[in-house]
């Protein structure tokens, strides 16, 4: 393996692990839209499709970056569920549960983002570095919007 293959090598699984996580996400979110009850059912029926549609637009950019990298993204849900830092929707969740869950997972995520920008950084991957700052950065705000819903 080549000096710049060996540095590829962890930002490659800290993206890895993005693949995992925003595939587990994804369908968590769709598990949530579906199943959501009680007096907010229009309000966050309506914002858990917003956020899997988002989502899968996150898995899609990371996994071709990933592609670019010439690493090869996992793409079994059993992989992606042993890699994970989240954990798949239980079906137990109330609402509240559901939002406080998710606002859990965003800020979960968004360490292990900033993980993978330092790591971009030090091997000066720029474009790397931008792409999960944009995510970090959307992701931050949900968690936001998410705690502010439960009056934290």
């Amino acid at each position: 393996m080549s000096k710049a293959e060996t540095k590829a090598v962890p930002l490659t699984e800290i993206l890895n692990k993005q693949v995992a996580n925003f595939s587990v996400l994804y369908m968590k979110l769709h598990h949530y839209h579906w199943n959501v009850k009680g007096e907010h059912f229009f309000t966050l029926h309506v914002k858990f499709e917003e956020f899997y549609t988002e989502a899968a637009l996150h898995l899609d950019t990371v996994a071709e970056r990933m592609l670019s990298l010439r690493a090869v993204p996992t793409a079994t849900l059993k992989q992606q569920l042993a890699i994970a830092s989240i954990k798949e929707a239980t079906g137990e969740e109330s609402a509240p549960q559901m939002v406080k869950v998710l606002a859990g997972d965003f800020d979960c995520i968004c360490s292990d983002l900033t993980m993978g920008i330092s790591l971009a950084e030090e091997h000066r991957d720029q474009p790397t570095a931008d792409m999960l700052i944009a995510i970090r950065s959307s992701l931050e705000k949900h968690r936001w919007m998410l705690e502010a819903y439960l009056g934290k």
